[in-house]
């Protein structure tokens, strides 16, 4: 069985972030969606929001969940039996990050491949800090943002 995680803190989950999900699911028989808990930062939305969204999202979908973890993803990954992990890419500034990560993470667990995704285009532009941005100062962040999440963000709000 072809397990991958993506990881992230999905805070807020994008459709830039359903868009990789979606096509992953192509490629792998189980998807786990790895929110990363990071004490030495403070989520705009909590956790079981953010994971009560992403399973709402999948509810129709038994390859993909969703999970919290804290430490090493590469030890997240033995610890699920997951051989690889996906990651989206939006620019270049992206891939060397992420390329710098994959090749440590190579290094630590070499049995566990990075696969990388690059974004649609209408999608590249969007990342969480500048949603959560838009949204800390009133702005509509409709636009992207899948409707399950609005919904959520529209309840904590009154």
């Amino acid at each position: 069985m072809r397990i991958c995680l993506f990881p992230g803190t999905f805070d807020p989950i994008t459709l830039g972030h359903t868009d990789v999900i979606n096509r992953g699911l192509d490629l792998f028989d189980r998807l786990v969606v790895g929110i990363g808990v990071n004490s030495s930062k403070t989520p705009m939305f909590a956790l079981e929001e953010r994971i009560a969204w992403i399973k709402e999202i999948y509810k129709d979908d038994p390859r993909v969940e969703v999970a919290s973890y804290s430490g090493l993803t590469i030890d997240f990954c033995k610890q699920l039996g997951a051989r690889f992990i996906l990651r989206g890419i939006r620019y270049v500034s992206d891939f060397e990050y992420e390329k710098a990560i994959a090749d440590v993470n190579r290094t630590i667990a070499p049995g566990i491949e990075t696969i990388f995704l690059t974004t649609v285009p209408q999608y590249s532009s969007i990342a969480s800090t500048l949603v959560r941005d838009i949204h800390r100062y009133g702005g509509d962040v409709a636009p992207f943002l899948p409707e399950v999440v609005m919904e959520g963000i529209k309840r904590i709000k009154q």
